[in-house]
Order: structure tokens, then sequence, then C-alpha cells
């Protein structure tokens, strides 16, 4: 055989185990989807949505880690949004190029790929040790902020890269500043891409549990958070939570629990596709 049928014998080997490893990947997770819809799915009801934690598991609820979830997102998107799209601005608008800029390109790459884990040692000594805030949402939302910024960064700078310098010679000719060019025009132009980023960010957080149970997030809270200092849990924890306990009837909660996660982690993807589809049909350069 000539090097030409070796190559395409490669190729087609390597179709064929790729064609093999998802295909088992889709079966064990349609399995796993199976299994808990058929534990979860009749669990699913008003009271378990309004019921706080209990030692029961028939009584018990996710109110306490849904509010927790809820505050938490906000909350970090409160602080990471508004850093990482300025952020991404500056490093893609005002930077000036040189060693100093490739050194923080290189660095944001990279913060993208550190475990959780790392964030969440940051987060309690800065946050809970050092600026006192404590076992708190205000604790958590700044620790998960940390994590999601790279993404929020890196998906502005891309976004703005995709706006053709054309836009930006026009508005430059018009009289416009630099500012007025960056807010009036290009920020309009990426704010499909930017959201994307965004969303996706989110919902990474909303799915984490290993630095908030570091920065101090409880597993049983008895109480609905009212404020960003007061003790919280959230979905993935009080998940653990029951999946932990040796009752059967608490692993049925745990399935429950884990079909809202999903739902949620589901619509927020599917937005980010839907804004992103959006976005490029209405932008053609």
């Amino acid at each position: 055989m000539n090097n030409e049928q070796v190559k395409t014998l490669k190729n087609n080997a390597f179709k064929i185990w790729a064609i093999i490893a998802t295909s088992i990947g889709l079966i064990m997770l349609a399995v796993l989807l199976i299994k808990i819809g058929m534990d979860g799915l009749h669990r699913l009801s008003f009271d378990f949505f309004t019921a706080l934690p209990s030692r029961r598991p028939e009584q018990a609820g996710i109110l306490t880690a849904l509010v927790g979830t809820l505050w938490v997102m906000v909350t970090t998107a409160v602080f990471a949004i508004p850093i990482g799209i300025g952020a991404g601005i500056y490093l893609e608008e005002y930077a000036r190029k040189g060693w100093w800029s490739s050194f923080l390109e290189i660095n944001i790459s990279n913060l993208a790929g550190v475990p959780s884990i790392i964030y969440g040692l940051l987060g309690l000594e800065i946050f809970v040790r050092t600026l006192h805030l404590g076992q708190s949402i205000l604790s958590g939302s700044l620790t998960l902020s940390l994590l999601i910024l790279p993404i929020v960064i890196v998906s502005t700078r891309e976004a703005i890269k995709t706006v053709p310098s054309t836009m930006r010679e026009a508005s430059y000719a018009l009289g416009a500043s630099k500012w007025q060019t960056i807010w009036m025009q290009m920020l309009p132009a990426a704010s499909g891409g930017i959201m994307t980023g965004i969303i996706l960010a989110l919902s990474r957080a909303i799915g984490e549990t290993a630095p908030l149970i570091v920065v101090g997030a409880l597993m049983y809270v008895p109480f609905v958070p009212k404020s960003v200092f007061d003790s919280f849990t959230v979905l993935p924890i009080q998940i653990y939570n029951w999946v932990s306990r040796p009752q059967a009837g608490f692993i049925i909660n745990a399935a429950a629990a884990i079909i809202v996660l999903m739902l949620i982690t589901i619509l927020m993807n599917g937005a980010a596709v839907i804004l992103r589809n959006r976005w490029q049909n209405r932008v053609k350069w």
C-alpha cells in the first residue's frame, strides 16, 4: 500500500473509534438519565420546591438550596460581568501589544483551566479569613466570580475581535471618540457573543461544589437566606448531602434535585445557543 492508502486507513480507524466512544458515552448518559428520571420524577411537586430541609426524607425540600443558588448566581453575575467585560475591553482595545499584554493573555487563558478547588482555597484565605466576610453568600459569590472571570474575559475579547475594523474606522471618520466607538458600536455589535460567554460561565458556576464547600457553604441550612451575609447552601451541595445519607428516601430526593439542576443548566445552555445563533444570523460581516 502506498502512503495515501495508509493515511486513509488510519483516518477511517480514528473515525470508527470516535464513533464507538461517542456511542458508548451516549448510552451511559441515557442509562443515567433514565435511572434518575425513574427515581426522581414522581418526587417533584409543589411541596418539594417550597419545603425546608428536614431529617425526614418525605418532608424535605429544596427551597433553601434553590434560593441560595439564586442568591449566589445573581451576586456572582453582579461582580463578574462588569469586571470581566471591562477587562476584555481593556486588553483588546487599550492595552499596548507587548510582552506584558502577552503575559496577561497567556495567564488569563491558563486560569480558565485551574481546578475549582484552588479557587476555593483562594476564596477561603482572602474573603473568609482576611476580609472577615465569614461563611456567607458574599464569600461564595466572590469566589465563583474569580472562577468564571477568565471565561468572561476571553469570550468578550473573542466577540470584539469578530467586529470588522471597518466599523471602527467609520465611527472615527464621523468624529466619534474611542470610548464612543466602543460603547455605541463595538459592544452592541459584539453583544451576542459576550452574552453567550456570560451564560456559559454562569452555567459552569451553578454546578460547582468544591469551592463553595471550602469557603464554608453548609450542608444543612434550616432557613431561607435573606441577605448576602447569611449562611447558605446550593443545589449541588444539597444533592451531595442527600446522596451521602443511608435512607432510600434521600436518594429519591437527590434524584429529583438532580433533575431540577439539570433543567436549569440545560435552559441556560439553550439560551446561550439561541443567542449565539440569532447573533450570527443578524450580524453577517
